[in-house]
């Protein structure tokens, strides 16, 4: 973790073992110019434009939101009918026996009849919504999903630098869960309890207005309790869905940094710092959990002193002749028909809630700034060369910080160039810069005369091979890693790579050679071993420029020689930046520069750079004095 306008050394798209650092708080910012997070006494956003977002992501479904429509409707408008069937069919008995006839049982058998036939269309048009529905979020849920993905592959390098890791993972999976799981009972649900409240209440007013006056009155004291209830739990889903973020990156970073914490003693500050997390999120969660659970209980109650103002009522009613029994039978359904969907709706605002603040964290993420796009019409260089000039490039991670005011430096074909200095001299900025991981603020930087920003992003990288300090595998076989460098490479291809970077020395010795399955620590291979694979990777990839960034730092005397055995071989005939901290390794480079806070001070051979005496040769005594 960086503190604000620090130049980042860190080679992209590589998990390091994270250094401990206190765990981000409410309102903390990581990285240079970190983006502010969500306080803890910050307020909500606009939930309304998330539910409305999600809705126009479900709109590529029409028809099949149709249809879910027309089921519901067939559903909820053939279940509101049997009530007022039974009703028919109970009058019909009652004023044959107060009449003293006989019943007539064909009419009561047509009357029953109807109503089971309209119960069963009713389900099986609600079993028809129920699959329709299913369809519909998963197809939602994946879309969001894809749409992160490809917002991901769209960000700059600098917004990885200030999020923590497990935060924006807890975006694309809890959140987006959260979403599917929450459209799945909405939609199964909401409308048809909404539907199930607007024909109960049509039938009611048909059946007796004066009652449904009644009625009406609860169910507006239920919503205005809902409301009250919701607006007090809505901050708190926020809290709870923010700290899951936290809790997550967390654990990621104990997890990933897990040796360390343990060599430094660590164990009990990652223990508060969980528990801290941990504490905010039951804390947050319970408030929100508790206030959302308080709304049915309340529904229900508020549901039951309606239907005994009903119930007595319409006995008055009946009494006075104002109604018939199977009149009355009918509304006392539909009463109790009222009540279920009303308290699914106010159980509802619950979910709705929880939805809307994951809905809120997954579209921050998707309305993030992008990389500048690529030009219309991009440049392209029809034989690269590897001839890469710098003109007076300037760059600055965080406005009000210098770093890169006016930094000029030329690689011809086929040369190989060392850059040296200090930590934070702005030596893997140089050639994170050259791939365009980030843009430049002003000057340029050109590859064979093309000027980079002119050329998509794609087309500049085809042109570069990079191995890094951290050798960064991926799950799958041995022969799977070496390909990485180009898919379409041919069995031979891949075992000439091997050969030539020292790797199929130690591959035939394991049990299934290429087919060996390795994670992505590559756990089962030694540092020495998975450098030589990263190298392999990118002399299968024969780029044109290639970078290296301090490749031999991590291995041993005698795997070194390997590596830069394999190294001397990937870089001929290739424009090579090479950035090393051990100047015993460069001393043959065509060019040597020498870089301290953002600028090239010094340019030149190993011989020239000493003979002056200047910044190179005083960090050449510092690390050869102890030696000499």
């Amino acid at each position: 973790m960086k503190a604000p306008g620090q130049p980042t050394e860190r080679a992209p798209d590589l998990a390091t073992a994270p250094t401990r650092a206190p765990m981000p708080t409410p309102g903390a910012r990581m990285g240079p110019g970190g983006a502010a997070q969500i306080g803890a006494g910050a307020k909500p956003r606009n939930f309304a434009s998330s539910i409305r977002r999600l809705a126009r992501i479900m709109l590529a479904e029409r028809t099949k939101l149709a249809i879910i429509l027309a089921c519901t409707l067939v559903s909820v408008g053939f279940g509101i009918l049997g009530p007022w069937l039974l009703g028919h069919a109970t009058d019909l008995v009652v004023s044959a026996v107060s009449a003293s006839n006989a019943i007539d049982f064909g009419s009561l058998a047509r009357l029953l009849g109807l109503a089971i036939a309209l119960q069963l269309v009713a389900a099986v048009a609600n079993w028809q919504q129920a699959w329709l529905t299913n369809g519909v979020v998963q197809g939602t849920s994946r879309a969001l999903r894809r749409q992160a993905e490809e917002k991901l592959a769209r960000l700059p390098l600098a917004w990885f630098d200030r999020q923590p890791h497990g935060e924006v993972l807890s975006r694309i999976t809890n959140d987006i869960d959260n979403i599917s799981q929450s459209l799945q009972q909405l939609l199964s649900q909401l409308l048809m309890s909404l539907l199930q409240v607007i024909g109960v209440i049509t039938m009611m007013l048909v059946l007796s207005p004066l009652l449904t006056l009644a009625a009406l009155t609860s169910l507006a004291i239920s919503l205005l309790v809902t409301r009250l209830l919701a607006r007090w739990s809505q901050p708190r889903f926020v809290e709870q869905w923010r700290w899951t973020g936290v809790l997550n990156g967390n654990v990621e970073e104990n997890f990933t940094g897990h040796a360390l914490v343990k060599v430094f003693g660590h164990q009990e500050t990652a223990r508060a710092e969980f528990e801290k997390a941990n504490t905010a999120l039951r804390d947050n969660a319970f408030v929100a959990q508790f206030l959302a659970g308080v709304i049915q209980p309340a529904i229900m109650f508020i549901g039951n002193l309606s239907f005994i103002a009903v119930v007595i009522g319409g006995a008055l009613r009946v009494a006075a002749g104002g109604l018939t029994i199977g009149t009355l039978q009918a509304f006392i359904q539909y009463v109790r028909q009222l009540n279920q969907p009303v308290s699914q709706v106010s159980s509802m605002a619950a979910i709705l809630q929880s939805a809307a603040a994951s809905a809120e964290r997954v579209f921050e993420l998707l309305d993030a700034p992008e990389l500048a796009p690529d030009p219309a019409e991009p440049a392209r260089i029809a034989a690269p060369q590897g001839h890469v000039v710098f003109d007076h490039v300037r760059f600055r991670y965080d406005p009000p910080v210098p770093l890169f005011e006016n930094v000029d430096l030329e690689a011809l074909p086929g040369q190989t160039v060392a850059i040296v200095g200090p930590t934070g001299a702005g030596k893997t900025t140089l050639v994170n810069l050259l791939m365009r991981f980030y843009e430049i603020d002003g000057g340029s930087i050109t590859l064979d005369g093309v000027d980079t920003r002119a050329m998509s992003r794609e087309a500049l990288r085809r042109n570069f091979g990079m191995v890094l300090q951290d050798a960064w595998l991926f799950s799958g076989t041995i022969r799977d890693n070496i390909a990485y460098g180009r898919e379409n490479a041919t069995e031979a291809e891949i075992v000439e790579a091997a050969r030539a970077c020292h790797v199929d020395e130690f591959v035939r010795t394991l049990p299934k050679a290429y087919d060996t399955p390795i994670d992505e620590n590559g756990s089962s291979l030694s540092v020495g071993q998975r450098q030589l694979l990263t190298i392999a990777r990118a002399f299968l990839a024969r780029p044109v420029v290639l970078i290296l960034d301090e490749a031999t730092s991590s291995v041993d005397t005698r795997t070194e020689l390997l590596v830069q055995r394999a190294m001397a071989r990937l870089r001929s005939g290739r424009t090579s930046f090479v950035i090393a901290h051990r100047l015993s390794t460069i001393r043959d480079a065509d060019l040597i520069v020498y870089m301290e806070n953002g600028n090239v001070l010094e340019q030149g051979t190993h011989d020239t750079l000493v003979a002056r005496r200047g910044h190179y040769w005083r960090l050449h005594q510092s690390q050869f004095a102890e030696v000499d």
